[in-house]
């Protein structure tokens, strides 16, 4: 399942986190942090994302580890990714090639381990519906990104993806560039599949987003801008 058509948390019930980590004074940490927000609840923990997801088939977000007993685990994000879950990678491992890898595998944010409890409550609320959130670390990874084959998309392309991801529902980003919802959805496909051409597929939003950084077509800080107006919106796939 792409993780685009993962259906936002709009009920105003907490939104449930399942934490996977085998270090418990991490867990202990990040459980401490997530408990000064109360639109959060930690559902459940542990050191195996199978058994952990047992506990807790409900869990809005997932964030994981990405090392979990001395191995990275790109593969189980991959699968959890396919299966569906809004998956949070954070780690130790902040180097911009491992990061973007992470993206690639169908995280839908990734957080360096030393940016605090402000950014990881920030990137899950925003995972939960469906906002992208980039800190300063996959910031700095995205816009020092030295990859090749870089697809050339139009201004209308780019004005169309930039909304969107500024989660604006595609509705709304139709009525803003006064242009029909399909119209929204063909410009946001002929990106996807540039990039597929150019050997550089983005399957997820947060992968498009990453593309779309890397690329110098959006910047970071551009992300939030039109956040208060689009409050009421939800964002669509």
């Amino acid at each position: 399942m792409d993780t685009d058509a993962l259906a936002p948390v709009t009920s105003g019930r907490p939104v449930g986190v399942a934490i996977v980590d085998d270090h418990p004074v991490v867990i202990d940490g990040v459980r401490a942090w997530l408990a000064t927000e109360p639109r959060l609840t930690v559902l459940a923990t542990g050191d195996d994302p199978d058994e952990v997801l047992r506990a807790a088939p409900q869990a809005d977000v997932i964030l994981l580890d990405l090392r979990l007993h001395g191995r990275l685990v790109l593969d189980k994000l991959a699968e959890l990714s396919s299966a569906g879950r809004r998956v949070v990678v954070y780690s130790e491992h902040s180097d911009p090639a491992t990061m973007l890898a992470t993206l690639d595998a169908g995280a839908v944010a990734f957080l360096a381990k030393h940016e605090g409890r402000e950014h990881c409550v920030a990137t899950v609320l925003d995972a939960a519906s469906d906002r992208p959130y980039v800190a300063p670390a996959l910031a700095g990874a995205m816009v020092g990104d030295p990859r090749p084959d870089r697809p050339v998309l139009s201004d209308k392309e780019r004005e169309a993806l930039l909304l969107w991801f500024q989660s604006m529902s595609k509705a709304s980003v139709a009525r803003r560039m006064r242009i029909s919802e399909h119209t929204v959805k063909q410009y946001v496909d002929r990106a996807r599949i540039k990039y597929t051409r150019a050997g550089r597929p983005a399957a997820t939003k947060a992968a498009l987003l990453a593309r779309a950084i890397e690329d110098g077509l959006v910047r970071p800080e551009e992300i939030g801008i039109y956040r208060s107006r689009a409050s009421t919106d939800q964002p669509t796939p």
